[in-house]
């Protein structure tokens, strides 16, 4: 009989990397599925955005809401029910009918229910290992479900690129047989290890404050990268500047919301202890770090380095995913260790050095021309694998340790949501500063080459209406704008000489273009990560020493029954039983686990 830690740890190891599959699926299928559905993507910003970031955005949002009802119904019944959610999402996505903008709208309702499937999943797989593992090798096995998460974000871009070169609906047709073998094995194998507290209250008010709020800043910074009027970005436009307003006012009303609560949603006296509080800041100034650079990154091999060296278009976005895949080895390496090493010496010094390697692969990474040799990129993407690895596993097995048994649904949610958002605003963050410094920098530039390359004014005039937002998403999805647009518009191919064309549609005719500019925004972006990541650090070295609830304290109703036994006072009876009481059942000692 296979012990049932095992079990779920294998189950909750799936759910997590099917998960974090479909959230990068998406990136490396896109051109497919918008051929496929007969959306031109250049005047379609609205539905790649959505499609793109629907599914993080929801997951984000309602994460912490899921850990906490989780503690009251059961997080395995609750993580089951994401596991079927997520497997109807899939088979909805899979039979997509129809084209153009109802199926861009089908796609981007299911992809949401798949978000909401995704939330169930996230919020309760670390509390289910918690309850299933001794804590001596908790960080062993949250190190594994964390590798699983990032391998299933690198597997997500190899597959999306391999199955949307055969048909788009298979990108969502391989979720369906995984959804429906974890369902039926969660189902009938997981069980619930720590009683779920059925008295407790759902805080309705907390809950829609923070999911409204963090949906509203969410949706607004997505719509203001989008371009508006004449702007190439949606900052100045009224219900971008409203929906983050909106929703900054809810955030900032959600603590006093939850003070107020006789049950709060978000358990704010966990922030009480030090390695909570801090382990979760580094986890979020990590996230904002790194979240965005794979994208960025992406973006700089199909785009530019992939085509520059003689690959399709149509084959770069399969490419990208195979010459990422360093860092998920160097993750695959330092996760599985430092989850081993943190159980037996802490997290605090595991961490720290992670997020220091993690600084120094971004600042090592500005040295990088736009035609650099792979393996020197490959060894800046295994640097930042190893840091990952080294941090991630360490620093969530930490944030577990410091909770009492009652409240891991609600730590793991609001674990979980820290970290997805901070993933999701990351994202938005390097966009905006990627798309902000190309609009002051791409327009002149690609209006000098065509000039250069001798094309018509006709075509010109049409390439300077192309808003920067266009050109990076261009690159984005691996091919050439100047190209889609002759497609859309054939006239213009009648203005210019066969030699002009033949330049200006060429692998490495944009890819120089765009190079100069782009690099410069991304020298911009890594600066911010290398500073946020040594922040990250330091945060981390600020958490405290190794700490596991109810092993490194002496819970207070022992410390009562002790006194009760050596003063005589009280039940002699009363007082033997708690003395004899489990160390994973006492009440929480608020201002246990910050010591230094």
């Amino acid at each position: 009989m296979v012990d049932y830690k095992w079990v779920a740890l294998s189950n909750t190891t799936l759910g997590v990397m099917m998960a974090m599959v479909n959230s990068t699926i998406i990136l490396i299928s896109l051109p497919a599925i918008f051929k496929g559905i007969g959306i031109d993507p250049l005047t379609s910003f609205q539905y790649l955005l959505w499609i793109l970031f629907g599914y993080n955005i929801v997951t984000a949002t309602l994460l912490v809401t899921f850990g906490r009802l989780s503690d009251i119904f059961g997080r395995v019944r609750l993580y089951n029910l994401g596991f079927l959610i997520f497997t109807i999402g899939s088979i909805a996505l899979w039979l997509t009918p129809g084209t153009g903008t109802g199926a861009a709208d089908y796609i981007i309702l299911f992809r949401i229910v798949q978000g909401i499937g995704a939330a169930f999943l996230f919020s309760n797989s670390a509390a289910i290992l918690t309850d299933a593992f001794p804590h001596n090798e908790r960080g062993k096995a949250l190190g594994v479900n964390q590798i699983a998460a990032l391998a299933g974000s690198l597997v997500g871009l190899v597959l999306g690129g391999i199955l949307a070169a055969y048909d788009w609906r298979y990108v969502f047709l391989v979720s369906v047989p995984v959804g429906i073998l974890g369902t039926v094995w969660s189902y009938s194998r997981l069980r619930e290890i720590v009683r779920p507290s059925k008295g407790q209250k759902i805080d309705y008010w907390g809950n829609s404050t923070f999911a409204i709020g963090l949906t509203l800043i969410l949706v607004g910074a997505t719509y203001g990268l989008m371009p508006y009027g004449t702007s190439a970005m949606g900052w100045g436009s009224p219900w971008v500047i409203a929906s983050l307003a909106a929703g900054i006012l809810l955030l900032a009303i959600f603590p006093f919301v939850e003070m107020k609560a006789e049950q709060p949603m978000f358990n704010l006296r966990l922030f009480k202890r030090r390695i909570f509080s801090m382990a979760n800041a580094a986890g979020l100034l990590s996230s904002i770090a790194r979240g965005g650079v794979m994208i960025m990154l992406i973006i700089l091999l199909q785009g530019i380095w992939l085509p520059l060296r003689g690959y399709s278009y149509a084959s770069t976005p399969f490419w990208a995913g195979i010459y990422m895949m360093p860092m998920m080895i160097g993750f695959i390496i330092m996760g599985p260790l430092s989850g081993w090493l943190s159980d037996k010496h802490g997290a605090r010094s595991l961490a720290s050095i992670g997020m220091v390697i993690l600084t120094i692969s971004f600042l090592l990474m500005l040295l990088l021309p736009y035609n650099f040799h792979y393996w020197q990129f490959a060894i800046l993407l295994l640097m930042q694998g190893m840091g990952m690895g080294m941090f991630a596993a360490p620093n969530t097995a930490s944030i577990m340790n410091s909770v009492p048994p009652e409240s891991r649904g609600a730590a793991s949610g609001m674990a979980a949501t820290i970290q997805n958002s901070g993933q999701t605003i990351s994202i938005a963050v390097f966009f905006i500063i990627i798309i902000d410094a190309l609009s002051s920098s791409l327009p002149g530039t690609l209006h000098t080459a065509l000039i250069a390359a001798g094309a018509s004014p006709q075509l010109t005039a049409a390439v300077d209406s192309l808003p920067p937002t266009g050109a990076l998403f261009s690159a984005f999805l691996g091919f050439n704008p100047v190209q889609a647009m002759l497609n859309s518009y054939p006239q213009l191919s009648s203005t210019i000489s066969a030699s002009t064309l033949a330049m200006i549609t060429s692998k490495d005719w944009f890819p120089k273009v765009i190079a100069g500019p782009f690099m410069g925004a991304l020298g911009e972006a890594f600066v911010i990560s290398a500073v946020l990541s040594a922040v990250a650090a330091v945060v981390s070295l600020l958490r405290g020493r190794a700490y596991v609830y109810g092993v490194d304290e002496e819970p207070q109703s022992r410390k009562q029954g002790r006194k009760a036994l050596v003063t005589g006072s009280g039940n002699p009876l009363q007082s033997q039983r708690i003395e004899g009481a489990s160390a994973e059942e006492p009440a929480e000692n608020e201002g246990s686990g910050g010591g230094a």
